[in-house]
C-alpha cells in the first residue's frame, strides 16, 4: 500500500479533500489489522511524515475518526483505536435505557444463551450480509434480562467465516460486550450500524422466553452492524420489552 494520498483535480466528480484521503488510509490501516482494537496509533507528526502531509490535515482526519467513535483521544497519551470494552463505547449500539436511573446504575444484563448453532443462510439472511444463500452462518438465540427481570430477547445471524469456532459454551464464559468478544477473538469490528424499528406482538415461544402475555406489544428491532468498509457482519433481531425501559437516541 502506498503512503502517499492519491491526488484529484477539485473539478472532477472523483475529488475528495486531501484529510479525507489520509482518513481512508487510516481506515485501510485498521482495517488491515496493522493497530489493532486498545493500541495507539502514531502520532500526528508521524502520520503526516508517513502521508508526506501536514500536521493539521491528519488532524481533521482524525477529528473525523474521533467523531465516528473509531479512535478515541486521551489526553496527555496520544490517539489509540476504539474498543467496544471500553465503558462509553459498549453501549453505543445498546439504546435501551431503563425509565429510572441509567445503564451504569443499572449494571450489565443477566445473558443466558438459548440455542447456538450453524446453519446455511437464507436468502432474507444472505441479502442481509452480503452472502449467498446457502452460505454457511452461525445463529444465536440469547435473553438478556435486568435485575432478573428477562427484558430483550435477541437473535443473531452471523457469517461462518469470520467466526469458526464460536460456540454457545465460548459466548456463556464472556462476561464482556458481546461486540468485544467479536474484536477480541476474532478480529472483527462493528463500526456501524443501521436498524428498523416496530410494534409487534410476539409468538409462544417469545412471550415464554420474556414472560410476557402473548398479546403484550413489543418492541421489534432489526440491526444490521458492520465492520470496516461497511461490510456486513452482524443481522440482529430483538425484542424489547418497554413496560420499564424505552429506546432513547441522540439525535444531532
Amino acid at each position: 500500500m502506498s503512503s502517499k494520498p492519491l491526488h484529484a483535480d477539485a473539478s472532477t466528480p472523483s475529488f475528495s479533500p486531501l484529510y479525507q484521503q489520509i482518513k481512508g488510509l487510516i481506515l485501510q490501516s485498521l482495517h488491515a489489522g496493522e493497530w489493532k482494537p486498545g493500541d495507539p496509533i502514531p502520532s500526528e507528526m508521524d502520520l503526516a511524515a508517513r502521508y508526506h502531509v501536514s500536521q493539521g490535515t491528519v488532524r481533521k482526519a482524525i477529528d473525523e475518526l474521533a467523531a465516528e467513535n473509531l479512535v478515541v483521544r486521551r489526553q496527555g497519551k496520544g490517539t489509540f483505536v476504539a474498543t467496544h470494552a471500553e465503558q462509553h463505547v459498549q453501549y453505543r449500539f445498546l439504546k435501551l435505557v431503563p425509565d429510572e436511573g441509567d445503564l451504569d446504575s443499572e449494571g450489565p444484563a443477566q445473558r443466558r444463551i438459548v440455542d447456538c448453532k450453524r446453519l446455511r443462510a437464507s436468502a432474507e439472511v444472505a441479502r442481509a450480509l452480503d452472502l449467498r444463500s446457502g452460505d454457511p452462518v452461525l445463529q444465536v438465540r440469547r435473553v438478556l434480562a435486568y435485575r432478573q427481570v428477562p427484558t430483550i430477547l435477541e437473535d443473531l445471524w452471523l457469517p461462518g467465516g469470520p467466526f469458526k469456532g464460536l460456540t454457545a459454551e465460548r459466548l456463556a464464559q464472556w462476561h464482556g460486550p458481546m461486540y468485544a468478544l467479536f474484536e477480541t477473538e476474532f478480529g472483527v469490528r462493528m463500526v456501524r450500524a443501521e436498524e428498523k424499528l416496530r410494534a409487534v406482538r410476539p409468538d409462544a415461544e417469545q412471550a415464554a422466553l420474556l414472560e410476557v402475555a402473548p398479546d403484550t406489544p413489543l418492541l421489534s428491532v432489526e440491526r444490521v452492524a458492520h465492520t470496516y468498509h461497511d461490510t456486513p457482519m452482524e443481522l440482529r433481531r430483538g425484542l424489547y420489552r418497554t413496560d420499564t425501559h424505552h429506546y432513547r437516541n441522540e439525535l444531532g
